[in-house]
């Protein structure tokens, strides 16, 4: 049974997300301050973390500090009602997977967490299978049918990113932030040129389209 730790110190709330987390058939470890989960993150066998940031003591930052010094892979969803910009910024910034803010949909939340542990499994396991097209983390190589791509580490990052979240729009500051050196002067256009050569790369690959999102950025959309 996949496990889903619940860090939320509103009692009602936690127990209606730990009673809708198990009607969906994860096993559910509940608790009401992030002291406790971590307690819980130490003696069981948790999967996925669903957090506030607003705890008592210790807050969701904290705790999301903690975790990844204990675990860099699992993932953590964020669930506040801080929707400012900077409280998003700073979460992701230490590692948090996803933010949704409340009130939640339930419904949703069960869709989020099914979609990260979907990723996780694709990042424990390091390759990406989409159609003809397989990506392996390990060898950093890209290989459409028994054909190998030639690829550069950016390249492969870039496009091993997109497809490990297919659906997902990443805006051009995501992408800069997190495969370019952050000292560098690199400008936004870098992301712009990067994704022109996958797309000639890959023309052939009929399994997947890297797509603009306007105004944002770009997303892969499998076909």
């Amino acid at each position: 049974m996949i496990g889903v730790l619940v860090v939320e110190d509103d009692p009602s709330l936690n127990r209606i997300v730990c009673r809708t987390l198990d009607d969906n058939g994860y096993t559910v470890y509940p608790a009401t301050s992030a002291a406790q989960g971590l307690d819980l993150l130490r003696r069981e066998n948790v999967d996925l973390i669903v957090s506030d940031i607003m705890l008592p003591g210790m807050d969701g930052f904290e705790l999301a500090e903690s975790v990844r010094r204990l675990d860099s892979e699992i993932p953590i969803l964020f669930m506040t009602a801080r929707d400012d910009f900077a409280s998003k910024k700073r979460g992701f910034k230490l590692g948090v997977d996803d933010y949704m803010v409340k009130p939640v949909d339930l419904d949703e939340l069960v869709l989020r967490v099914g979609a990260l542990l979907r990723r996780a499994r694709i990042s424990a396991d390091k390759r990406v299978q989409v159609g003809d097209l397989l990506l392996d983390a390990d060898s950093l190589a890209a290989t459409v049918g028994d054909q190998d791509v030639p690829v550069t580490v950016r390249e492969f990052n870039l496009l091993f990113k997109l497809l490990s979240n297919p659906g997902r729009a990443y805006t051009r500051a995501q992408l800069l932030d997190e495969f370019w050196d952050p000292d560098a002067t690199t400008g936004l256009r870098a992301v712009d040129v990067y994704v022109t050569k996958l797309r000639e790369k890959f023309a052939g690959c009929d399994g997947f389209t890297i797509v603009t999102v306007h105004g944002l950025g770009y997303k892969a959309v499998l076909a």
